[in-house]
């Protein structure tokens, strides 16, 4: 290399896709603070007070939340890999792309794997459920808010399924976490997984998981060790809450972010936060419909954080997002699976739910759906109710 290149400067970004999310400028001060060793009692105060937050935002006591180093899919498969041995009868429920990633993981984990197949963009019903947990299972698992879909899967009528089958039950709250109730305790979960560039607005790569006092112990008698060595619970908590040794060399600047993160849900209120994320959503489905546009989902399965919104005939779906990105530098997301190629996602979640960018992405969609042929029935930013 004959010059060095200049230092890089990201491009500013609306981000209104599936996640990440907007990160709250205070966020992003917490994460340029001077980095500490990941035992300094600096960061084990810091790694206390978040573990309390996160008690609090999941709905149970700080001692069965913690946070692993990884994205969500490093949750999903640290939930999966702690609780699934070999051989293991597991029930999964399905009716997007994360629930079949579910499926995947706990069949790599050995698990003898019974699914319940759902219709994409529609919850399952939970009657089919208890109709397929008539024998026992170690694990009833199912995504709680469906990234792929924008589906809302009701999470209280599963925890007497669960026990009907003697089962774990196992909950993806990726993209719930700080933006529905979860509810953790109240609903009987035993075990659940996030991450924290969604709900809870700050950069990727620190993900939290909760375990009951059930799911605990049922690691703890685990016959054979965890096949993972750094997804380990027993491991992890020990650096968290036990002898605070080391394990991994956890990033101070991630955690202290991510506490930033948490202290600004707390302060705003889970009941606040979570009204305004509703309302945005509402604000923005109101603005789709009046353009001629059709959320997938319906409304009393839809997610308020992230909409599903069918691309009209005839709409070139990498051409919108391609100009939306570079012309107005907003960000949605494409469809995955099934869906690929025919629906947007649009993400309101966290600290990007907000009427300024309900207001932006109308508007920018509006134009860009003329310029491709689409004519719109009426003003989308006109019929959002933002007030």
């Amino acid at each position: 290399m004959n010059e060095l290149p200049r230092s890089y400067v990201a491009p500013q970004r609306v981000l209104l896709g599936p996640g990440p999310s907007e990160i709250h400028p205070s966020v992003l001060r917490a994460l340029s603070q001077p980095t500490m060793g990941h035992l300094d009692p600096e960061l084990l105060k810091v790694q206390d007070e978040l573990r309390s937050m996160l008690g609090a935002i999941w709905g149970t006591a700080p001692q069965n939340a913690l946070a692993i180093s990884a994205t969500g899919t490093g949750a999903m498969e640290a939930a999966l890999v702690n609780a699934i041995e070999p051989g293991d009868e597991v029930l999964v429920v399905t009716h997007g792309y994360f629930g079949d990633r579910m499926v995947e993981i706990a069949n790599r984990c050995g698990a003898k794997t019974t699914v319940v197949q759902g219709e994409w963009g529609r919850a399952t019903d939970p009657s089919v459920i208890a109709a397929a947990a008539k024998k026992p299972f170690k694990v009833l698992g199912l995504v709680h808010a469906e990234t792929s879909t924008g589906v809302r899967q009701d999470l209280a009528p599963l925890a007497a399924i669960a026990q009907q089958c003697g089962a774990l039950l196992l909950a993806d709250c990726v993209t719930s976490l700080g933006c529905i109730p979860v509810d953790f305790d109240r609903n009987g979960i035993d075990l659940a997984y996030s991450c924290s560039q969604k709900g809870l607005s700050c950069p990727p790569g620190s993900s939290p998981l909760a375990l009951s006092a059930r799911a605990q112990d049922v690691v703890k008698k685990r016959t054979k060790k965890c096949s993972s060595f750094y997804f380990d619970f027993q491991l992890v908590n020990d650096y968290w809450a036990g002898a605070r040794g080391y394990h991994h060399t956890a990033s101070s600047n991630q955690l202290v972010a991510m506490h930033e993160a948490c202290r600004l849900v707390l302060e705003e209120g889970l009941a606040a936060r979570f009204e305004r994320q509703r309302k945005m959503s509402e604000a923005f489905v109101q603005g789709i419909e009046a353009m001629g546009l059709e959320p997938v989902v319906p409304a009393a399965e839809r997610l308020p954080q992230l909409v599903a919104v069918r691309i009209p005939a005839g709409v070139d779906d990498m051409k919108v997002r391609g100009r939306l990105l570079r012309e107005f530098g907003i960000e949605i997301g494409g469809g995955l699976g099934a869906f690929k190629g025919k629906v947007w996602r649009v993400g309101l979640m966290g600290s990007g739910a907000t009427p300024r960018n309900v207001t932006l992405l109308l508007g920018a969609l509006e134009s860009l759906l003329r310029a491709e042929g689409f004519r719109p029935k009426d003003s989308g930013i006109a019929a959002a109710n933002l007030s």
